[in-house]
């Protein structure tokens, strides 16, 4: 049996909405004990910086590069991130030593597989050397240099979760997380395995709000509960190549774009958005095998009421349920992946496979910085 390892896992997505920090112990495959998680949310000036780096990213050709201010984004990223690390460990009374590595996802500002290009700033060594702990980063890079789409990421670790789900055991479950970008695990009832992105999450309400009423998000849905569907709006979305192709690309934050201010109301643009959100998820159902008996909903659209209620309807008879129904953590679940990635990363084992990014054949990933090494640096 192969021994356990503590491991944190940091993640800052596509929402830009704060840093999400989890603790678990794991082997790596099957055993997984979940510990604290804990969110440290983004202020608002910060989170201009981020949205503008999205921006000034664009112009990137390699992934290397770090034009205009994005270094500068970069190291006070990392920064945050050491910070949020350090008040973690002291909330929970976490002695340092006893975490073997931290999983780092850095900040996505730009995701382009068709060009196999994919970058997350973030310096892995100087965490690192911030925190004392070994630090395992940039984790989707070799899927892409071995022919994949570089996400999703997630679904080795959705996989481990949905071998506990004693009252599914035999059918069909489906993990969906909706970020800003919605992705999807389906694992099948012997086991096999496949994920794709599902099409806009939360990133188009939260830019529509943000633009409309300078909120950053649409708090529980009541914005969007006070208005209509717009028919013609959700379709134009879902009348577009990505909804149509039978072949399933990776998505970046800018590959959809709100509506045109002026062309719809607040309410009404927040209420068609959020029933856009739910039906990309149900027409993405089309691409597996069958429909899962169960869908758990994880990441920050679980807690939009008017989101869940239209998974509910579309995804009927289906069981649609948050992840806190089954134990799990619908926040941290992405960072507790991280840090799952971390340790099958050290222990060389894959992150990614055939029906999750595309890649040929199972490849592992991710760079390791050391702390007497980053010291050095």
């Amino acid at each position: 049996m192969l021994q356990l390892e503590t491991a944190i896992g940091l993640m800052s997505g596509t929402s830009m909405d704060g840093i999400d920090v989890a603790l678990i112990r794991t082997d790596g495959e099957r055993r997984v004990e979940r510990g604290p998680s804990m969110s440290i949310p983004y202020e608002s000036a910060f989170r201009r910086r981020l949205q503008a780096a999205l921006e000034t990213a664009k112009t990137i050709m390699s992934r290397e590069e770090r034009p205009g201010d994005l270094k500068e984004v970069e190291r006070e990223l990392t920064e945050r991130h050491a910070v949020a690390v350090k008040a973690f460990l002291d909330r929970f009374a976490i002695d340092p030593v006893t975490v073997d590595r931290i999983g780092f996802h850095g900040q996505t500002v730009l995701h382009r597989p068709r060009q196999a290009l994919t970058v997350q700033i973030g310096d892995g060594a100087l965490l690192a050397r911030e925190t004392g702990i070994p630090v395992v980063y940039d984790m989707r890079a070799n899927d892409m240099a071995h022919g994949g789409q570089g996400a999703p990421l997630a679904p080795a670790y959705h996989a481990a979760l949905a071998a506990g789900l004693e009252l599914y055991a035999g059918r069909a479950t489906m993990f969906v997380n909706i970020g800003g970008i919605s992705n999807l695990t389906f694992i099948g009832a012997k086991g096999e395995i496949i994920a794709y992105d599902s099409g806009p999450g939360n990133t188009l309400i939260d830019q529509w709000v943000e633009e409309e009423a300078g909120l950053p998000f649409d708090q529980g849905g009541a914005i969007a509960s006070e208005g209509v569907v717009v028919r013609a709006l959700i379709d134009r979305y879902l009348d577009q190549p990505f909804f149509i192709s039978t072949e399933r690309i990776s998505l970046d934050r800018n590959d959809f774009r709100p509506p045109v201010p002026g062309e719809i109301g607040l309410y009404d643009g927040a209420r068609s958005l959020a029933r856009l959100t739910a039906e990309a998820i149900e027409r993405s159902l089309r691409h597996l095998p069958e429909r899962p008996a169960l869908a758990v909903i994880c990441g920050g659209g679980r807690l939009n009421s008017v989101i869940m209620q239209d998974l509910a309807e579309v995804l009927a008879p289906m069981v649609v349920a948050p992840a806190e129904r089954f134990g799990f953590s619908g926040d941290g679940m992405e960072a507790e992946a991280w840090a799952y990635l971390a340790v099958r990363s050290a222990r060389g084992l894959p992150l990614s496979f055939p029906g999750t990014t595309g890649v040929a054949e199972p490849v592992s990933g991710g760079v390791l910085a050391m702390p007497q090494l980053a010291d050095c640096a």
